[in-house]
């Protein structure tokens, strides 16, 4: 009889382990595709971020931009036009949108100022003897 106690024990315990050992093969692989699955959301979220990023810069220079050909064709400043433009740009990107425009007539600002005091730039480098507005901003706003 004591034989058989062992036997059924040993059983038990040899059904227990196996079934411990099936647990955790679930729970690793369970875990392991949840963190692979948490890996591609996270990588989907940063190539959205860096188009959502990269389409606002653009955004913001195609705006810089037609405001320059609006100057050159003696388009009325202020327009209803560009204002509704400039506030959509802000409205979705936030306060950022002034900020870069900010820094980006600055940087104009210091090719201008370098120009001036003949001071070679990035700008003359790239651009030579031939230069319009637009280049300058193309230049000056890296996409």
């Amino acid at each position: 009889m004591w034989g058989r106690q062992k036997y059924i024990a040993g059983q038990i315990g040899a059904r227990m382990i196996e079934a411990l050992f099936v647990a955790v093969a679930v729970t690793w692989f369970l875990m392991r595709r949840r963190r692979r699955k948490s890996i591609d959301v996270e990588y989907r979220e940063l190539v959205d971020s860096e188009v959502r990023v990269k389409e606002s810069a653009t955004r913001i220079r195609d705006f810089l931009i037609n405001i320059i050909q609006d100057e050159k064709n003696d388009v009325e400043p202020f327009g209803d036009l560009r204002l509704d433009d400039a506030k959509r740009i802000i409205e979705e990107v936030g306060p950022g949108a002034f900020y870069w425009m900010t820094h980006i007539a600055a940087q104009l600002a210091s090719v201008s100022a370098a120009q001036i005091n003949q001071i070679p730039t990035n700008v003359d480098a790239e651009l030579r003897d031939h230069a319009t507005p637009e280049d300058v901003v193309r230049v000056v706003v890296k996409v």
